[in-house]
């Protein structure tokens, strides 16, 4: 064999095996058959809600198990391919079999790996994200359009549906926020990891003297909660103000006060939603984010209190950003909680090539936790 691999076959067999313990493969074949068995009684429909539950959690099952059994398939194709390989080593063509084999297993592992990693309550589901600019003033605002951009290009690379329920423009460039719902396969499992603040250091292009100038801008990540997660707003509570949507909406959408902001006056929380031409589904739609932000600050007012209990923690500020993109005076994107880097900042800014940093992130969360899931 003239070819190095990155895996030999015993670890690639090793790591499968590892993945199915650690997403009890055998038991999510016994729950599905369990779970096919009841769909097939005679009364199963007549509670619709149960049994569209039932259903959506056997084609959940389903998916885990369809693509564990793909990884399986692979790994046969490159032990099959590296017997090949052994006898007629000169083959040129085997070696590129072999090579492409390997490729597409560790894609599918890793696809397994990240799901073994979901464990919590909301990782499954979908996610709502803002993007706010930080300190830099113009630059700040030109730097949320960008990571808009990106999150929007990474989405669709994953072949999520996303809808952009708000935007807002800057003074002069880029954008002042921007709020989107991103729909699709363990989408805020994958995408949480990315709240915290983004740094920017490049020429400025808004400088005359071209300037090295640094930015930030902050990212926010909310899971899409359940119908059955109970979050009370009382009508009190709440300031309700129309008004004519602005931006990229066409002309059809400026002809009525449809678009709509809500407050909750206890928290001050503020979501502001125009992307429909109703004001009712512009105000349904704001509910949903409202009743996400008010469960997430819940959520984090008991970590505060657990904190108090452990002792002093470090403020969060812009001097702890999670990752910082440098376009000047090198080239690179670097996650400061993982150590993950690349040179290659366009695949990431213009192409939304964020797996790396998000299966490293999850990879590093897994150990820090000292969970079994670390592969």
């Amino acid at each position: 064999m003239t070819i190095e691999l990155e895996y030999t076959s015993e670890e690639l067999k090793a790591r499968l095996d590892k993945i199915a313990h650690y997403l009890h493969i055998e038991d999510k074949r016994s729950q599905l058959a369990e779970l096919t068995k009841q769909s097939s009684q005679s009364d199963f429909w007549l509670n619709q809600q149960a049994a569209s539950e039932l259903m959506a959690q056997a084609a959940g099952l389903r998916d885990v198990i369809e693509a564990y059994e793909s990884s399986c398939e692979l790994m046969e194709e490159f032990l099959v391919a590296e017997e090949l390989l052994d006898e007629a080593p000169d083959d040129e063509s085997i070696e590129e079999l072999l090579v492409k084999v390997q490729k597409n297993l560790l894609s599918s592992l890793a696809e397994l790996e990240l799901s073994s990693w979901f464990d919590g309550e909301f990782d499954h589901g979908d996610a709502i994200v803002t993007i706010n600019p930080g300190q830099g003033g113009l630059e700040a605002q030109d730097w949320t359009e960008m990571l808009f951009k990106m999150y929007l290009k990474y989405a669709q690379n994953r072949k999520w549906k996303t809808e952009v329920v708000h935007t807002k423009a800057g003074e002069a460039i880029g954008l002042d926020r921007a709020t989107f719902i991103v729909s699709g396969k363990n989408a805020y499992g994958m995408l949480h990891g990315e709240a915290g603040v983004h740094r920017l250091v490049r020429i400025s292009p808004t400088d005359e003297k071209k300037r090295r100038q640094t930015t930030f801008a902050g990212v926010e990540v909310f899971p899409v909660l359940p119908d059955e997660i109970v979050v009370e707003i009382k009508a009190e509570d709440l300031r309700v103000d129309v008004y004519r949507s602005s931006g990229p909406g066409g002309q059809s959408v400026n002809t009525t006060d449809s678009a709509v902001r809500l407050t909750h006056i206890p928290s001050g929380i503020v979501v502001t939603v125009q992307n429909e031409k109703s004001q009712i589904q512009n105000k349904e739609q704001a509910m949903k984010i409202l009743r996400s932000r008010l469960y997430e600050l819940e959520l984090k007012k008991r970590e505060e209190q657990l904190e108090e209990l452990r002792g002093p923690k470090k403020d969060m500020s812009f001097g702890s950003q999670i990752r910082s993109y440098v376009l000047f005076p090198y080239q690179m994107v670097k996650d400061l909680r993982t150590g993950y880097q690349t040179g290659d900042v366009d695949s990431v800014l213009e192409e939304g090539q964020l797996d790396p940093f998000i299966i490293a992130y999850q990879r590093f969360k897994a150990g820090e936790k000292g969970s079994e899931a670390k592969l």
